[in-house]
């Protein structure tokens, strides 16, 4: 069964930025579609970013021109850039395949904005 380790999480003002890292192993990473899932506190565990193994982008509206997906297929490693961070990005940030289930969920990274 794939794994997967977030980091990259922390406090962080109102317009402020992170660069979130998950590793994978035991998935085939370079062949995997690969996707940032977040659940906000007291919410539901949502999609919010996702890279095709072809590179392909896509992102839910609200994410859409602040974050960017990327991965490092050598490294098995996916990325999340988030800029001009708001309120209501606070939440439990996790990655796993697109569609889910490819691996067990990690125990994800905490961001915090702050206002």
């Amino acid at each position: 069964q794939g794994q997967f380790v977030e980091s990259g999480g922390g406090l962080v003002q109102l317009g402020g930025s992170l660069r979130l890292s998950c590793i994978g192993s035991r998935i085939y990473f370079e062949t995997r579609d690969m996707a940032w899932y977040r659940q906000a506190p007291g919410g539901q565990l949502r999609l919010i970013a996702s890279i095709r193994y072809t590179m392909e982008e896509s992102y839910v509206r609200s994410v859409r021109g602040r974050f960017t997906i990327s991965r490092n297929n050598a490294e098995e490693t996916l990325y999340l850039q988030m800029n001009d961070l708001k309120p209501e990005d606070t939440a439990v940030y996790f990655c796993n395949t697109n569609p889910s289930g490819g691996g067990e969920w990690g125990q994800g990274t905490r961001v915090t904005v702050s206002s």
